[in-house]
């Protein structure tokens, strides 16, 4: 006698069409931005326009196309969302490389954005599986800390800019602090998944806080002093935060529990106040946060001119902004990398920026809306953590940029050049999608043969 077997459900050819359609709005919406700057620079449509959006609709359609064979019940959502910041950020580069700014290479961007779509589909097509990682938990913190500490390391770490947070080999630059982050998430995630349980005994009680047991502090002590080793040795403020921020987030969402957060807090100014006193370039960062109007300070190597004409700039922008093509972003330093949101909200406006940061905002959603669908605690813990890290990210250098918090050196996800960060964001949003589709896969449908029908009418 024959058993009923199971076929996958088909997904409905509305659906297809509505991500295609959204992600051909978000190629439209860049390259009428394009025509924008053209127009207002030269009073005509660029002449490279067909180019650059045949290359990136092309791009992002073979990117679909992947993700509709191997992950067709992902959310339709993210993959237009990031289209249309990776879109942005072409733009903004466009503009301040039409202006004659040194090092602005809209033309590298985009091929990186190409490498970017590869490693996207690569991850899609090889991990059918996300929960093939969990495996790989003390294997994926290896490599994350190899990562970390191979800047440091002599004839192969290079220094750039006063940080040391670069490996080089001959003519080619890595940043791998941007590779450690999802190395880590997928090693925390594994990590806080095991012993998730011993984490979540309380100790004492203080006032209204239930505080950890003290034999359950290592891990924190552990990520507090890999976080300051960052700080103090490689001088790289924003990666420090980084990661020491996202493993109490996720230790948050792993135990439920407040007092791990106000732990973390506390560990983290405490180290900071300490590395601010015993080391000059940690001292000066917080020297220049508190005063950038110093003259002293705006006129120093390294000091707060480049805070202050982003400051500017965005000021310059006001509400509505002056209007793509029409501003002088091109005299922020590094207006295409660090410091591109600002180059970005003195021609967009507040307006402008603030509907970027629902963008950003939306993606994050997703993202954590994909962590509550998620079936196991792995996959929750691991979508809630790159989750945090895209949200972290972007608070990071919106609050640096802002003068909310102190420089950190970070870079505005999907829209700053460089390929480390690109490379490392795509390759995130792919694991997203991989579980988004897991996550919204419904079950198979059962289906039963004429012979068990007939057994079962008998």
């Amino acid at each position: 006698m024959s058993t009923p077997s199971a076929e996958p459900v088909p997904l409905p050819a509305k659906r297809r069409v509505a991500q295609l359609a959204m992600l051909a709005f978000a190629v439209a919406i860049v390259m009428l931005a394009y025509a924008n700057v053209g127009l207002a620079l030269d009073n005509q449509i660029p002449a490279g326009m067909v180019t650059y959006g045949l290359s990136l609709g092309g791009l992002m359609l073979a990117a679909y196309l992947v993700l509709a064979r191997f992950a067709p019940w992902a959310d339709p959502l993210i993959l237009p969302l990031v289209t249309l910041v990776n879109g942005l950020g072409l733009v903004v580069i466009y503009r301040l490389e039409a202006s004659g700014m040194k090092g602005a290479s809209a033309t590298n961007q985009l091929l990186w954005t190409a490498v970017g779509v590869v490693m996207f589909s690569v991850t899609l097509i090889v991990l059918r599986d996300h929960r093939a990682l969990q495996r790989l938990t003390y294997t994926m913190g290896a490599v994350g800390l190899a990562l970390l500490v191979s800047p440091l390391l002599p004839f192969v770490g290079k220094e750039i800019n006063g940080a040391r947070i670069w490996i080089g080999v001959g003519g080619f630059t890595l940043q791998p602090a941007e590779f450690t982050k999802l190395a880590l998430v997928i090693f925390f995630a594994g990590y806080l998944v095991a012993k998730r349980d011993v984490l979540a005994l309380a100790g004492r009680r203080l006032l209204f806080i239930d505080l950890p047991r003290a034999r359950d502090l290592g891990p924190v002590l552990i990520t507090w002093g890999l976080s300051l080793g960052v700080l103090i040795l490689q001088k790289d403020l924003g990666s420090s935060l980084l990661i020491f921020g996202t493993f109490i987030a996720m230790l948050y969402i792993a135990t439920q529990r407040t007092s791990w957060v106000l732990i973390g807090i506390l560990l983290f100014v405490g180290g900071a106040v300490l590395a601010g006193l015993l080391f000059d370039h940690v001292q000066d960062r917080f020297t220049v946060f508190l005063n950038p109007e110093d003259p002293a300070l705006f006129d120093k190597v390294g000091g707060s001119a480049q805070l202050m004409e982003g400051l500017f700039a965005m000021g310059e922008g006001g509400i509505l902004g002056t209007g793509l093509g029409q501003g002088h972003p091109y005299e922020i330093p590094l207006a295409f990398s660090d410091f591109i949101f600002p180059a970005a909200g003195e021609e967009l406006g507040l307006t402008g920026l603030m509907a970027l940061l629902m963008v950003y905002a939306l993606l994050v959603e997703r993202g954590l809306r994909t962590s509550i669908a998620a079936r196991e605690p792995f996959s929750k813990l691991l979508a809630g953590g790159l989750s945090f890290i895209l949200a972290w990210q972007v608070f990071i250098i919106v609050g640096g940029v802002t003068n909310l918090i102190p420089l950190t050196g970070l870079v505005t996800p999907f829209m700053s050049q460089g390929g480390s960060a690109l490379l490392a964001n795509w390759i995130l949003i792919a694991l997203l999608v991989r579980m988004s589709d897991t996550a919204r896969k419904p079950p198979p449908q059962a289906i039963q043969d004429e012979g068990m029908t007939q057994v079962f009418q008998r």
